[in-house]
């Protein structure tokens, strides 16, 4: 049977059991959204801008399991996409996203809206191809989402011409899937598993450093089991974060610039590293010479091109984090990890996260990061939790409670501000009944705001909690402590008339813009502002009785906080900043 390239089109979606696409329409994809008009069973989020829509594919992949798929317009449309399309080959989520084109005839042209979309997006996607015959419309769509959800996981950019979606052709969508040259790995080398479990029933110090790998391959529990039966301590990147539960007595905390002191001072003195899905990037290792010196390191991760690229390894291992836990569980066995067990509590008791707070900061009334994560742990046994990035971000992965009820979302790789609200949009279009609770600095939620307007359209009681310091707190952290104070475009209140008046005595300051209260009103969600800590816990217990529409809840927050400890970039990890 012959049938139209946008009707194949909707068929390979059913097909994948996508039963929802994040949208934006134009020109080059229109009759793409007049083929999915008659597809009840896939419903089609139009946000407001296509980082957003990305965004929130992430979130929806991230939070489900599932490939997140979106669709865009050629030109600035598909070119909207970057952003987030590199965020999300960062961190390993599979997306699909397909892109509207020019007619075939017209690439090359400089026609209007036509970009090489495929050449900008190939060295920061898993896959990106143009379709240029009718006849390979299927099979390629099939290897997108068969190359997005294998191996390790990423987004595929599949570029669609508007004369191919138009043309006729066979109606068969494959089945199966062979592509030359891509072969992700199976299985466990179990030689290789037996030389990493003798490093550890033989090590004094050993210490399992845990990536995301271990939660995008759901592996938590068996992971939690391999931790407990061998008794071996447990340290975790923030995308990590969560493989194990965070009051188990074996997780010792995040390593990294902003990891706790206990976490950084044993990945300085374990003597057997034994890493699961993690790419050992800059931010975990700090200085590479100095990073786990007196240790041999184990590296377990599906991506063979991770594996030695910026530390080299001892014993390496290409294979699923949850396949090669279940290996090693069948050898498991208690190690003597007693002393090593007490100096890591030792250093917890030595500097705890809690006594790290900069005295810059003035005391008072006001509302403290730390302060509202508690609130949210006590608020909520069970969640999404999805940050935006800079201090909002670390400081929630510091005091955040993490259970098998629990999930983090968050952009790790990439740091993409303006990930939080979208990404929480799409967590909670795919987990309707789930609490899904964002958090995020003043600066990173004015970068995809438009986005309230797909929550409230889609009526989505989402919890926005925004940490306002008035600033764009990390890079002025970092102007703080390096750069003798010399606060350069990182003032959320400048305006042109403060010239004259910045650092004067008795300085007043302007108005903080926007009104979060007023702008979430105007978008019809509710908004709260909190002055004062006592107040926390009534915002978050009012802003979760709301079922039809988001919360914006405002904290206005000390504006010389700053999230300790802190390694210098280029530093080693165990030379801390922890106290200033």
């Amino acid at each position: 049977m012959q049938i139209q390239g946008t009707k194949l089109f909707t068929k390979a979606l059913k097909e994948e059991a996508v039963d929802m696409i994040f949208v934006y329409p134009g020109a080059c994809n229109i009759d793409l959204f007049d083929a999915l008009y008659d597809e009840p069973d896939i419903e089609m989020i139009l946000a407001r801008h296509e980082q957003g829509l990305a965004h929130a594919a992430d979130g929806y992949a991230r939070s489900s399991g599932k490939v997140g798929v979106c669709l865009v317009t050629s030109g600035p449309g598909a070119t909207n996409l970057v952003t987030a399309i590199a965020t999300a080959n960062y961190d390993s989520v599979p997306m699909v996203c397909f892109t509207g084109q020019v007619a075939t005839g017209l690439i090359g042209n400089d026609a209007f809206q036509e970009v090489d979309i495929v050449g900008i997006t190939k060295s920061i996607s898993k896959y990106s191809i143009t379709v240029r015959k009718r006849e390979d419309l299927g099979r390629i769509i099939k290897e997108a989402f068969y190359i997005a959800r294998s191996g390790r996981p990423g987004p595929v950019v599949v570029d669609l011409p508007k004369d191919v979606m138009l043309e006729m052709g066979e109606d068969r969508y494959p089945d199966t899937v062979s592509i030359r040259g891509y072969k992700p790995s199976s299985g466990v080398h179990m030689g290789q598993i037996k030389k990493a479990m003798e490093l550890l029933v033989n090590a004094k110090k050993p210490l399992f450093l845990i990536g995301g790998g271990v939660n995008i391959s759901h592996a938590r529990s068996e992971f939690t089991e391999l931790a407990n039966i061998m008794q071996i301590p447990v340290i975790t990147t923030i995308l990590g974060k969560g493989a194990i539960p965070t009051k188990n007595p074996l997780f010792v905390g995040n390593i990294g610039m902003h990891g706790s002191y206990a976490a950084n001072m044993a990945a300085s003195e374990c003597d057997v590293l034994f890493s699961i899905g993690t790419r050992f990037n800059d931010r975990i290792t700090g200085k590479i010479t100095e990073f786990a010196s007196n240790a041999k390191i184990v590296h377990i991760d599906v991506d063979p091109a991770s594996i030695s690229r910026n530390i080299k390894v001892d014993v390496p291992i290409v294979a699923d984090a949850k396949e090669a836990v279940k290996k090693l569980l069948e050898s498991a066995r208690t190690c003597s990890t007693g002393e090593w067990l007490q100096q890591i509590q030792a250093w917890k008791e030595e500097r705890p996260l809690e006594s790290m707070v900069n005295t810059a900061a003035k005391s008072g009334a006001y509302p403290t990061p730390k302060g509202i994560i508690e609130a949210i742990n006590r608020q909520f046994d069970s969640c999404i939790m999805v940050t935006d990035v800079g201090q909002n971000q670390m400081f929630t992965t510091q005091y955040l409670e993490m259970d098998e009820k629990k999930q983090l979302l968050t952009s790790g790789g990439l740091g993409t501000m303006g990930y939080g609200l979208p990404a929480a949009i799409g967590a909670k279009l795919a987990n309707p009944e789930e609490n899904v609770i964002m958090v995020a600095g003043d600066g990173g939620m004015q970068m995809n705001i438009q986005e309230m307007a797909t929550a409230v359209a889609h009526e989505l009681p989402l919890v926005l909690c925004i940490f306002n310091n008035g600033y764009l707190g990390m890079v002025k952290q970092w102007q703080q402590l390096f750069y003798e104070k010399r606060y350069s475009g990182t003032c959320m209140r400048y305006r042109i008339s403060c010239k004259e008046n910045c650092g004067k005595p008795g300085k007043e300051c302007p108005p903080y813009t926007p009104d979060y209260v007023k702008l979430a009103e105007s978008y019809g969600a509710n908004g709260i502002r909190v002055t004062d800590a006592g107040d926390v816990a009534q915002a978050l217990q009012t802003a979760a009785k709301s079922t039809k529409v988001p919360t914006i809840i405002e904290f206005i927050i000390e504006d010389d906080l700053i999230v300790l400890p802190m390694v210098k970039s280029g530093q080693a990890i165990n030379e801390m900043i922890l106290d200033c």
